[in-house]
């Protein structure tokens, strides 16, 4: 267990360090697939793009932390730790066939222990030592949906990628851009924060100023307080799409973001920390290190659902519009570019 943990934090970019660290692995149900951000767009109803959501279902259109208090809002969670009220979320994935119409690719359960979740996403919170939890009201965002080159992505943002899965076990070969060629078994999406805080301010007006990546192995003086690493792995179900038949004429690969990327580098993430009173402090201290292969959390000090039970917590859309079947522009008419 303890050298599977040291291969995580390997792959994160995170030191191991003496004084114990933590791996947090746990598994959140699709909450509702919907066109709001209540980070980047507040109080735009619908928001420009569509996202995919887990968490806690206190999530809406505006998430003020001065009126909005998740934990106490909410009253169910899609994620099986019953005291994170916490919202993960990011852009949904689109398959573009060759006549130029647009299908929803759905997210499915990791199958690395999550098989029964309703799709939705795996959370990890990582450290290398001891970590500071999160205020209330703390949010944050990584990545740019306007990024279109390698270039960019690399200078300004670390470990964000795609894994086109051979099979369930895939780890290697990941790329920055979308896959080329079809994967047999879907489409890992990895997004990693930042794991330092300027200790002051739980946003910024860009939504990530408070937060920064570490200089080495140590936080720079800007930013000096140690944060967990907040990681979403998303499994995408291509499968159906893996015709090449169906792909562009030229060869090119077929799916893009819902803001309208197609080449993947505009990969981003939103969160919004929701847990309970000390819960996730709690289980930062405790060193907790959750199976990476099944689902067993292994954290006393929390309590825990079922997968059975963190599906039935989900949120009715509030923007109607059509998501399913074949559609002739990405929803709120995004340009694909």
């Amino acid at each position: 267990m303890q050298l599977r943990n040291l291969a995580i934090l390997a792959a994160a970019g995170i030191a191991p360090s003496v004084n114990g660290a933590a791996t947090l692995r746990f598994s959140c149900s699709q909450l509702v697939v919907e066109r709001l951000d209540p980070l980047v767009n507040p109080g735009e109803n619908p928001s420009p793009h569509l996202h995919q959501v887990v968490g806690g279902n206190a999530f809406n259109v505006t998430m003020d932390p001065n009126v909005h208090d998740l934990p106490s809002t909410a009253t169910c969670t899609s994620c099986t730790p019953v005291e994170d009220f916490s919202n993960y979320w990011t852009a949904v994935l689109f398959f573009k066939a060759r006549n130029g119409t647009l299908h929803r690719v759905n997210t499915f359960g990791n199958e690395l222990g999550f098989t029964g979740a309703n799709g939705g996403q795996t959370v990890y919170y990582l450290t290398s030592g001891k970590a500071t939890a999160f205020k209330p009201g703390f949010r944050m965002t990584v990545g740019d949906p306007s990024i279109r080159t390698a270039e960019e992505l690399n200078r300004r943002y670390k470990y964000m990628d795609f894994t086109c899965l051979a099979t369930s076990m895939t780890r290697g070969g990941q790329t920055t851009h979308f896959p080329t060629q079809p994967c047999a078994a879907g489409i890992m999406v990895s997004i990693r924060f930042p794991t330092c805080w300027d200790g002051k301010n739980i946003d910024s007006p860009d939504h990530q100023s408070h937060v920064a990546y570490p200089v080495g192995n140590a936080c720079p003086s800007t930013h000096p307080v140690v944060i967990p690493q907040v990681f979403y792995e998303t499994y995408w179900d291509t499968r159906p799409f893996n015709n090449k038949a169906e792909w562009p004429a030229d060869g090119s690969q077929p799916f893009v973001w819902s803001f309208g990327d197609k080449t993947g580098y505009g990969i981003h993430g939103d969160y919004v920390f929701g847990w309970k009173g000390d819960a996730l402090q709690r289980a930062l201290d405790a060193n907790c290190n959750s199976d990476l292969f099944a689902n067993q959390i292994n954290c006393p000090t929390l309590q825990t659902q079922s997968l059975a039970d963190a599906n039935k917590c989900t949120k009715p859309r509030t923007v109607t519009e059509n998501l399913d079947g074949w559609l002739t522009s990405l929803p709120g008419g995004m340009p694909i570019d």
